[in-house]
This record gives structure tokens, sequence and C-alpha cells, in this order.
């Protein structure tokens, strides 16, 4: 039996129940049987996070710890260069077996900039791309990803067949977090209790991470 692995990469900065839920509706649409959530070393597109990369790497840990299928992947915390997403997915695709399916998760925004990407015309070449629709996405696609779009686009994600090579929209619950509205709410002195796992949370007060003397 091919397997169905999933892959959530982002800087998790910190990991909270907006990245958890996305994450397991998707793994329970299309019963996968692994979604990996790969915090980011050093994101190219991004400022770099406030806290080390052990840190982030250790509440992804505690957020998915004995919440099946998702998983911890620590690979691009390995590099000491700049987290390229194509990279990722060659190693990736490299350990399956030829048959196997390799779902990437982007968000709206992440999906429209990624004619910005490192080689980004290749993506597709190691996996399919599942983009995560919320109802406030309603913003045309960049002209560069259209002809893309109008090739490679299946209406039915369940339906997505072979180990790569398609794009395909999954319906979202919008939850409205984010990890700076997080890390704002922190740096104030204000509880972000049940934004975030409670192990998370713990961890975050026990090494006093995003307050205002950070």
């Amino acid at each position: 039996m091919a397997k169905r692995i999933g892959l959530l990469g982002g800087t998790f900065d910190p990991v909270h129940i907006g990245h958890l839920r996305s994450a397991l509706e998707v793994a329970d649409a299309l019963a996968l049987d692994e979604l990996r959530m790969m915090p980011n070393a050093r994101p190219p597109h991004r400022d770099t996070p406030q806290v080390s990369p052990q840190q982030r790497l250790e509440m992804v840990r505690l957020a998915v710890d004995g919440i099946a299928p998702l998983v911890m992947d620590d690979r691009e915390l390995k590099r000491d260069k700049p987290s390229y997403t194509v990279d990722t997915l060659e190693l990736m695709r490299a350990e399956l077996a030829a048959d196997d399916q390799l779902f990437l998760l982007l968000g709206w925004d992440a999906f429209c900039g990624l004619p910005s990407w490192h080689r980004w015309e290749e993506l597709l070449q190691h996996c399919h791309i599942l983009v995560l629709q919320r109802p406030d996405a309603d913003s045309e696609p960049p002209d560069a990803l259209r002809n893309l779009l109008a090739a490679r686009s299946v209406s039915d994600p369940s339906a997505l067949t072979g180990p790569n090579g398609n794009i395909a929209f999954v319906w979202q619950t919008p939850l409205a977090v984010s990890a700076t509205q997080i890390r704002q709410l922190l740096a104030s002195g204000k509880s972000v209790r049940f934004l975030v796992p409670d192990a998370v949370l713990a961890y975050i007060d026990a090494h006093g991470l995003y307050r205002a003397s950070n």
C-alpha cells in the first residue's frame, strides 16, 4: 500500500491551535498516514524568529506528542543554510517509495507567493500541493500561477492520484489566531491559554519566552 505523507512547514513561533487544527483537518480529510510538522531554521521569506530553533522545535514536539498522525520533523533545523522547500522535498522523496504520495500544505498567502520561491517550478515534481483555503482568501492568484492552476488543479483533494504533480484546495475552518497575536499578548503580560496547547504554554512560561524583557 502506498503511504500518504503530509508536510506542514513554518516558523511555529510559537506553534498554536490554528496550526494544529489545520493539520488535523487535512490529515483526516485525506486519510494521511503521517503529517509532519517541520519548523524552518532560517526562513528565506521571514524575519528571524524571536526564540531559538531548538525552542521552537521543542514546542512543536510537545504540541504533537500523542496526537497521531501528527509528528515533528527536525530536518530543516539541522541545516546551516536557508531552508528551501524544494531541497526538503527532494530529500523526503528520496526516502519514500516511488508510489508514496507526498502532500505539501500551504496557506493561501504562501501559495500566492510561490513564484518568489527558490526553484518553485520544480515543487510538483516531488509532491502534490494542498492549498489551505479560508473564506477570507478571495484574492486572485498572481499571473505566474494561473497557467499552472489551469493545468494542474484538481477539484476534489481526495481524488488526487499518483505520487505528485497536482494542486488541490482544501476548505479550512477559520480560527482567528496567529503567532503574531500570541507574541503580542505574551509581551504585554496577558494570557494565551487555549490559544496554544497546555504543554506549549507550560514550556513558554518555564522559559520566559516572548516576554517584553526578551
